[in-house]
């Protein structure tokens, strides 16, 4: 009983990681409009404040998962959480009482995307540490399950923050950091390293090997979550702008609208996460069958206007995003051994983050071109995709069953890079 606590406690640290990244992003989202008018900039000036902080992310998460293979994962995590809080501080801090705040957010955020770039892509690599076989893929898929709820979670937060003034959500970010950090402190424990890591010219000799064996379906699975982070976050951005302008809605009733897709995103994450074990095979089709339910929705958007039936299609879309996530997920987790798996997985989170950031601007310069344009494109760029799993991430089963092929590929992706 006390070891099922004790494993419960490191999954709950271990999931309040990528909740805590999540808040980020999702819980400026409703409070975008009012900041334009607030501080007397652009929707697309505004909107650069989830760019910024994505794109600062991307960029530093490969050299935080390097240096997360080389020492520890906690190592990185700790530092990482307390730069995140700091960075909202400085921007809330910036908008309370500087004449003229909006570089100060900007650099406040960029902050904050260096501390996030040691959260939840980490978090991925300390679970492949941590746990091994369908737990971890169990585990994944609660860690995804974790964002998604960060992301339900987060716009509600957000929009009840901003009823105490409209920066609140900036110094919401050390409170909950704070929680994080304090769980991830006394609950996960690492086991020492046995052996020296290997020299940076080995380190990267290896990585080589790693996308030369496996880089096909690898950047195939890199694009693909890419492009989930990205359609969910631009649709959320051009709803986000709709409810405000069209339908006159704000504040917690537009954070919990805003929160009802991402719902059914949160609980086909957790349990698709539950059910696939390491069985490739499944994954796959997971993965098609929700890039094909995202085109679906993306293109049947073009004919609905109506709110409650634009929201019933956009659930389709989130249900589709939470079947290929945990799948990527636990593949790329699973691809790769102990001593590289930070980078590995780092350099996922940093495409992820690229699509957040292309979301905002991208969906508002679609938004002024044309909707049904707009919605045409997401739907071609998810059917894209969908062909491009199929045809790239291949699933060779050998003699015996189906879990026993898996789990010897799975073996066999981690030899190539040990």
């Amino acid at each position: 009983m006390a070891n099922k606590t004790k494993k419960g406690l490191v999954i709950l640290a271990i999931g309040s990681i990528p909740l805590i990244m999540t808040l980020g992003n999702s819980m400026l989202i409703p409070i975008l409009p009012r900041m334009e008018s607030e501080l007397g900039v652009t929707a697309f000036q505004a909107s650069l404040t989830i760019t910024i902080f994505s794109v600062t992310a991307a960029i530093s998460i490969p050299i935080l998962g390097y240096l997360s293979d080389r020492f520890s994962r906690k190592a990185i995590i700790i530092p990482a959480l307390a730069i995140y809080g700091a960075g909202g501080l400085l921007a809330g801090a910036a908008a309370a009482w500087f004449n003229s705040p909006f570089l100060w957010i900007m650099i406040g955020r960029a902050l904050q995307g260096i501390g996030a770039a040691g959260t939840a892509p980490i978090a991925m690599a300390l679970t492949g540490d941590l746990f091994k076989g369908g737990e971890q893929s169990k585990v994944l898929g609660l860690v995804e399950a974790s964002n998604g709820f960060g992301k339900v979670l987060s716009p509600i937060v957000g929009s009840l923050l901003a009823l105490l003034v409209w920066y609140g959500p900036f110094w919401g970010f050390p409170v909950f950091v704070l929680i994080s950090l304090l769980l991830t402190g006394f609950f996960v424990k690492e086991k020492k390293k046995t052996k020296e890591p290997p020299p940076l010219g080995k380190y990267i000799k290896g990585l080589f090997t790693v996308f030369k064996h496996e880089g096909r379906w690898l950047f195939t699975a890199y694009l693909a979550g890419a492009t989930c982070l990205f359609t969910l976050f631009g649709i959320l951005f051009y709803l986000s702008d709709v409810l405000e302008t069209t339908y006159t809605i704000d504040g917690v009733p537009k954070g919990a609208i805003l929160a009802i897709p991402l719902l059914f995103m949160m609980t086909t994450s957790f349990i698709t996460g539950s059910k696939i074990g390491k069985d490739l095979n499944r994954m796959k089709k997971m993965i098609v069958l929700g890039f094909t339910m995202m085109t679906i929705s993306f293109a049947t958007l073009v004919f609905f206007t109506n709110l409650v039936a634009f929201i019933g299609i956009l659930v389709i879309s989130s249900i589709g995003t939470g079947l290929v996530l945990p799948c990527l997920n636990s593949l790329i987790t699973g691809s790769v051994g102990k001593e590289r798996r930070g980078f590995v997985t780092s350099l996922y989170g940093s495409v992820r983050f690229l699509g957040v950031a292309a979301g905002p601007p991208i969906f508002e310069t679609l938004m002024n071109w044309s909707r049904t344009g707009m919605f045409l494109t997401t739907a071609g760029l998810t059917f894209l995709l969908g062909i491009l799993c199929l045809l790239f991430i291949h699933v060779k089963h050998k003699e015996g069953s189906k879990d026993e092929a898996s789990n010897t590929l799975f073996k066999k992706l981690q030899l190539t890079t040990e």
